[in-house]
């Protein structure tokens, strides 16, 4: 049991405030309250909300409980997050809708039989104008202003809503109602789990210890994996996309991902890091092994195994996967003469408007400069002109359409 905690406590943390206390909770045999929020401002979940799911997990294994906060309240005001403007106000219907999707996922991770879920308008569905003036009574503007975010904001001359210096205290509130022991976040987290834990001992209470995880960075490399920036694998992706995703990430990152969401051993970790830095490796086979270990995770084993198969084949050597999307020439027509750019001649369908149309590109420039690279092929050939179009679609298999390496498209007459 120790070497089992050791692990949990140091593999995939970033910090936890204060050790020490923590030890003497977990020493003391009780189970512990271990509270995770989130915000269903949005309903899916992605591989950067993992890590720290899968940290509760092995926190249930070991005898504690996770209380999840459904932030339904909260959602309605917007939070920034550390993101650099606020967020639209939600209505209570699109919470909720977007909490029940997000529930779904959660428990493919989290033990459902071993969390306690409340949702925020529990307490704060009752608050009255006197309860905020009092909570807000507990801190200072120059506190609030301390967290970074909000300073950074607030330097470079970008609003920032009296609503939104409000939210830290409403999850600090959070963490007093339900007793929390720790309290688990990301890295980014940090200050607001810090304000419960001053609330805590404000009210009365032992204060919670922080349990804080890194940031996932996303597929692009840079910067943290999100939903906003398009960098992000979520855990309802296609094994196939799931798969692809991993492997066109980075060869740097491989090693965190390793880390923060497998159970691959330190030991062999260990090893394959070494293997890398000595260049005795191969990165794309640990890359291959990473991509089907985070599959298998969400889609069992069998799939796991397909989508490495479909990688082989489609990315790998090229050819055509054996399933995929299909599009009509007529259903085509209707969708482009709702596009105001399209191109306006008649029976012309422009590779351009093609391509935005099916949501094989985000918009023209994309689909211009994907062309301009080369990447983008009709039928096997290369398109080499922005003004090429389908001129004709042939019966039986019709047109196939390709751009980059993953993304295939079969028009049909």
């Amino acid at each position: 049991m120790e070497a089992k905690l050791e692990y949990v406590l140091t593999r995939g943390v970033a910090e936890i405030i204060i050790r020490e206390e923590l030890y003497r909770l977990l020493e003391s045999g009780r189970p512990l309250r271990l509270k995770m929020g989130f915000d269903p401002s949005r309903p899916d979940i992605h591989l950067g909300h993992v890590v720290g799911m899968r940290k509760l997990r092995q926190f249930q294994e070991l005898g504690h409980q996770v209380v999840v906060i459904v932030g339904d309240w909260t959602a309605q005001i917007g939070d920034p997050s550390g993101t650099s403007q606020t967020r639209p106000m939600l209505s209570a219907e699109e919470v909720r809708d977007n909490a029940e999707t997000y529930m779904q996922q959660f428990f493919k991770v989290v033990d459902r039989e071993k969390t306690e879920l409340r949702w925020q308008s529990e307490w704060f569905g009752d608050f009255r104008l006197a309860d905020v003036i009092r909570l807000t009574s507990k801190f200072t503007v120059a506190q609030l202003m301390a967290r970074e975010d909000f300073s950074r904001r607030n330097a470079g001359g970008k609003p920032i809503a009296l609503t939104e210096l409000l939210y830290p205290l409403l999850q600090a509130y959070d963490s007093v109602v339900v007793r929390a022991d720790v309290e688990f976040g990301g890295i980014d987290q940090k200050f607001n789990c810090l304000m419960g834990r001053d609330l805590q001992q404000m009210m009365g209470q032992p204060p919670q210890q922080v349990f804080l995880m890194p940031l996932l960075v996303g597929t692009d490399g840079q910067q943290k994996m999100s939903k906003s920036l398009d960098n992000y694998i979520a855990v309802e992706e296609p094994p196939e996309n799931m798969y692809g995703k991993i492997m066109s990430m980075p060869d740097r990152l491989m090693m965190d991902y390793f880390e923060l969401l497998t159970d691959v051993p330190d030991l062999e970790l260990a090893r394959i890091r070494a293997d890398l830095e000595n260049q005795t490796g191969n990165p794309m086979a640990v890359k291959k092994l990473l991509a089907q270990d985070i599959v298998k995770q969400f889609h069992g084993e069998p799939a796991a195994v397909e989508a490495a198969s479909h990688f082989e084949k489609v990315v790998q050597r090229g050819e055509a996967p054996e399933e995929m999307p299909v599009i009509s020439v007529s259903e085509l027509h209707q969708r482009i003469s709702r596009d105001p750019a399209a191109r306006r001649e008649a029976g012309i369908l422009g590779i351009v408007d093609v391509l935005v149309a099916t949501d094989l590109v985000k918009s023209r420039s994309e689909a211009k400069r994907l062309i301009r690279q080369g990447a983008v092929e009709m039928n096997g050939r290369r398109v080499v002109s922005e003004m090429s179009s389908l001129d004709r679609v042939p019966a039986g298999d019709g047109t196939t359409l390709r751009v980059g390496k993953q993304r295939w498209l079969r028009i049909v007459g």
